[in-house]
């Protein structure tokens, strides 16, 4: 829609075709805004936890199985500190469970949503085409 502007006259009116706005949407009930921001906070808790790229690297080479801390420093190039480190916050969020075997410590994912997340993310970041 063109507004034409004269001198010295007003803008023209929007023509009768005009599409209306859009209608104002319902009110919301406050138990499903109480259940809204309740998952705003688990949602952005879940996100800060994969927000890392190490964690985020440490989740992709987990979503082909598990892998002992060893597998993980050399498939990461990383100090035992540093993958030890990441693997704790994500133990913590319950995204993976270790396992310990020996002297090894194997960790698998525990949660569904990271394998949800990282197939999301595999194809908006590393898919060719």
């Amino acid at each position: 829609m063109r507004l034409g502007f004269h001198r010295g006259r007003a803008p023209s009116p929007p023509a009768d075709d005009a599409p209306l706005p859009p209608e104002p949407p319902a009110p919301v009930p406050q138990d499903e805004l109480d259940r809204i921001v309740q998952s705003a906070a688990d949602a952005s808790a879940f996100l800060k936890a994969i927000s890392h790229e190490g964690r985020l690297l440490i989740l992709c080479h987990l979503s082909s199985g598990e892998k002992s801390v060893t597998e993980l420093e050399d498939l990461l190039s990383a100090r035992q500190a540093a993958v030890s480190q990441q693997l704790s916050r994500l133990r913590t969020e319950g995204l993976v469970t270790p396992r310990r075997e020996g002297k090894a410590i194997y960790y698998r994912l525990t949660d569904n949503r990271a394998i949800r997340i990282l197939d999301t993310v595999y194809e908006l970041f590393c898919r060719c085409g």
